[in-house]
């Protein structure tokens, strides 16, 4: 596959735009990002620029290479040859996401993918597990990777918001699969987190809608956190980045970051959480390590890839950020092959939307 990327600070949007896309005349598809503040004219203006390219985008902090920012602020990443692609976008997440399956099936039908050449990368608003269940009746039997995050960032009291095709789409999934046609195309994800060597607990009384905690082990929930991590109620979402949740499946963690505790003990996260599933309370590993380790494998793997496309967490972005180690991060990713994404509010990777985690879509 081939591709560019490329980023813009430039003050107008159309200086940014021609900035970022340079000469290119035709690419068969564009991932953009961009500031909130812009994210509407830009949208326009992509499509004007290319009415027969497959665009989608959204706002928020973002970066490339070493680069990152959420103000005045536009990445084009365009897919320039060497692949198959379709794009589109899947209404309704709060209500019914699973009425728009028809389109995504027909993208997938329209790439024919093999094993191990296509990945569906997406952008999402609301609704992560109802999304990803419904997107995996159509991937997981054709083979198709998911890699994704949820759109952060929109100022308080605007919706979030993603792009397709020159359309502002709320309570939306934006989506594109890619197929690599001169080589391979998978999805990872790297965790820094572990069982803290505490028990599992199991969530005996949960509440869906406000993805809640409300016990784990018929005790509520803050209880058995404060008493496993010896930090009162009143700081257990302050200690997220260093224990949160995390679920157990087939030996794997996906995480659950915790954001509220109420006045009985209920503990609010960013992932739900099933009754009867089991718990662990996590802690935070040698990220530095690890990341290490992540880029061994993408070389490994991959040699020379064309385009690493990322989303990671909010919570990730804060922890690096403090600890000195951000510019780090990204700069080591960055020597890998051209790297770009998006900081996200949750991750979904394959059959999963999971918290504090980041996920890549690496191409040959």
């Amino acid at each position: 596959m081939r591709s560019i990327v490329r980023s813009s600070r430039a003050g107008s949007v159309s200086a940014a735009v021609s900035e970022a896309v340079g000469s290119e005349s035709a690419p068969l598809g564009i991932i953009f990002l961009s500031d909130y503040a812009r994210l509407t004219d830009i949208s326009k203006a992509l499509r004007d620029r290319f009415p027969d390219t497959q665009i989608i985008g959204t706002a928020g902090t973002v970066y490339h290479g070493s680069q990152i920012d959420d103000n005045s602020i536009l990445i084009v990443t365009m897919i320039t040859g060497d692949a198959s692609l379709s794009a589109g976008v899947i209404t309704n997440l709060s209500t019914c996401p699973l009425g728009d399956m028809y389109k995504l099936s027909e993208s997938v039908r329209a790439v024919s993918p093999k094993r191990d050449d296509t990945v569906c990368i997406e952008f999402c608003t609301t609704n992560e597990e109802v999304l990803v269940s419904s997107m995996n009746v159509v991937l997981k039997p054709n083979n198709v990777s998911l890699a994704g995050g949820t759109v952060f960032g929109a100022p308080e009291g605007q919706p979030s918001l993603v792009s397709y095709n020159g359309t502002i789409c709320q309570d939306a999934c934006v989506y594109m699969v890619i197929k690599n046609l001169t080589g391979n195309a998978y999805v990872l994800r790297e965790n820094i987190y572990d069982r803290a060597g505490g028990p599992a607990h199991i969530a005996t009384k949960v509440n869906l809608s406000k993805k809640e905690v409300t016990e784990l082990d018929h005790r509520p929930a803050a209880d058995v956190y404060a008493a496993e991590t010896g930090v009162a109620r009143n700081n257990i979402v302050n200690n997220v980045m260093q224990a949160p949740f995390g679920r157990v499946v087939d030996q794997d963690i996906y995480i659950s970051s915790m954001n509220g505790v109420d006045a009985h003990g209920g503990i609010t996260n960013y992932k739900k959480i099933n009754q009867n599933d089991a718990l662990y309370i996590l802690k935070l590993l040698d990220y530095r390590a690890i990341n290490d380790q992540t880029r061994k494998q993408i070389s490994q793997k991959i040699a020379r890839p064309s385009l690493i496309f990322s989303v990671n967490c909010i919570y990730r972005y804060l922890l690096f950020k403090d600890q000195g180690y951000l510019t780090d991060f990204l700069t080591g990713m960055s020597k890998l092959g051209p790297f770009v994404g998006y900081i996200g509010g949750g991750e979904q990777f394959n059959r999963q939307h999971v918290n504090q985690t980041m996920v890549c879509a690496v191409f040959d």
